[in-house]
């Protein structure tokens, strides 16, 4: 994070309910910054897979907290949603060794469709976690400039 980026942060519990806070949030930040209605309602899908994620695997019934910081720079947005329950199934490589295309349905990890959809929805797409740290995702979107300033 360079000197000329700004953060917000939310702190939420780790309920569904609390969900539509961050794409609030988001809603907001994104318009600020000039992102367009499309990239928006993309960004917003791929925070609630993150968070849902987090209100799915992580802590189960079990309450816990999912932290989210907006990270905005000057020409991309950055959401990371952390928490620091159980790790649930792992993506360590989202190359293109990890596609849907060589797999089956019925292959695919209930769940592990969402990361394939944050990576299409989203410029950059990082994964960390570690048994007993929780896990933190990282979603990136550049601000593409508009026909009128090219």
């Amino acid at each position: 994070m360079n000197a000329d980026t700004q953060k917000v942060v939310l702190n939420l519990p780790a309920t569904a309910e609390f969900v539509d806070v961050v794409r609030l949030n988001l809603y907001g930040i994104a318009s600020k910054m000039g992102f367009s209605y499309e990239d928006i309602e993309d960004m917003k899908v791929a925070v609630s897979e993150a968070c849902n994620n987090s209100v799915l695997y992580a802590y189960g019934q079990e309450g816990g907290h999912v932290e989210v910081t907006f990270e905005v720079g000057e020409e991309t947005l950055s959401i990371i949603v952390e928490d620091e329950g159980e790790s649930f199934e792992s993506v360590k490589d989202m190359g293109q060794n990890n596609t849907l295309h060589d797999k089956d349905l019925h292959d695919v990890q209930i769940g592990g469709l969402g990361f394939y959809l944050m990576q299409a929805l989203m410029d950059n797409v990082s994964i960390e976690n570690s048994a007993g740290q929780g896990t933190r995702v990282i979603l990136s979107k550049n601000l593409a400039l508009s026909e009128e300033t090219v």
